[in-house]
């Protein structure tokens, strides 16, 4: 790659590898797979810059990328391995802000996989609901239906975490 663009592909991923690290671990739940995720976003972006530089909307092109790579990481039979009998437990969260993250993380993993990715592009990636249709290949419509059946399944799910406080 010419340096002038591989310079443009590093100020690009710089800006916004904490945003597609934030998204990847909202999706995904673990910030190990997260990480695998989004290398393996940056590198398929890395591998088609000089056809991504030409996309209308590259933001949204990238997360499209992170959302296939996370869908074909879930296809992956290691992906549902377990390496122990029992999951460790955690150690009680400390403060309110770690406690509120935690319940947030557990009610996204209830929701469906098209719900769940919906509102991690539109709530915690900040695009727009135009921006989400474009990476996800669907329409407008499908992306503020799920968006809306997602919410509400998420304040029910949130709702049970504030009874059993």
């Amino acid at each position: 790659m010419r340096s002038d663009l591989e310079r443009e592909y590093v100020d690009y991923v710089a800006g916004r590898l904490s945003r597609l690290h934030r998204a990847a671990y909202f999706l995904c739940g673990d910030r190990y797979r997260a990480d695998d995720i989004v290398q393996s976003t940056v590198t398929s972006l890395y591998l088609s810059w000089k056809k991504a530089v030409r996309a209308d909307n590259l933001d949204a092109y990238v997360h499209r990328i992170l959302v296939r790579r996370y869908l074909d990481e879930r296809r992956r039979r290691w992906s549902r391995v377990l390496l122990g009998e029992h999951v460790p437990d955690r150690p009680a969260p400390s403060g309110n802000g770690v406690e509120v993250r935690d319940e947030l993380i557990t009610a996204l993993r209830t929701l469906p996989k098209g719900q769940r990715t919906v509102l991690v592009l539109r709530y915690f990636s900040d695009l727009s609901v135009e921006d989400t249709a474009e990476a996800l290949g669907c329409s407008v419509g499908n992306v503020k239906s799920q968006c809306s059946r997602g919410l509400t399944a998420l304040r029910a799910a949130l709702g049970t975490f504030e009874e059993a406080r």
